[in-house]
């Protein structure tokens, strides 16, 4: 868990895009990695068998009756205060919340993969089994993704 938390805990919020619910599915994550331990066949890294069940998890949520019926309340950003001669620090936020958004507004196909090779900083190989998909599939949504995120910061989109 402290090895791989963080990583579960972005892939949780990439997916859902809600603090308290990525926090609860990141237990509920590790709780099932716990139980089905002896079920980890070692034909890919524990991190990636977790990403795997983090995904799984996420789908499952967004998918219950629960969260079609609830509706999240508007979440506050901590980080967002700074001090007044903090300038920098204020467009690196700014700049980071673009490129957040830009990376949620994906498809979820490229999305998952942006998140694991880039915020989960997992390899192509790592990917492909975390996603079930070739590594060539890998690789071509993710240079979709770059397109994507080119044309979306640049203000095309």
């Amino acid at each position: 868990m402290r090895q791989y938390g963080n990583d579960v805990l972005r892939t949780a919020y990439s997916y859902v895009k809600d603090r308290d619910a990525a926090e609860d599915l990141f237990q509920e994550v590790f709780i099932k990695a716990h139980y089905n331990m002896d079920k980890f066949r070692g034909d890919c890294s524990i991190k990636s068998w977790l990403i795997r069940i983090t995904i799984n998890v996420c789908k499952d949520y967004l998918k219950s009756a629960y969260q079609k019926r609830v509706v999240p309340m508007m979440e506050f950003e901590e980080d967002a205060i700074v001090s007044d001669n903090d300038y920098e620090e204020v467009e690196n936020a700014d700049r980071n919340a673009q490129i957040r958004r830009a990376v949620e507004s994906l498809p979820e196909n490229y999305r998952e993969v942006v998140v694991s090779v880039y915020f989960n900083e997992q390899s192509v190989a790592e990917t492909a089994k975390a996603l079930n998909v070739a590594e060539g599939t890998v690789k071509s949504r993710l240079s979709r993704a770059r397109d994507m995120l080119k044309n979306k910061l640049e203000g095309r989109i």
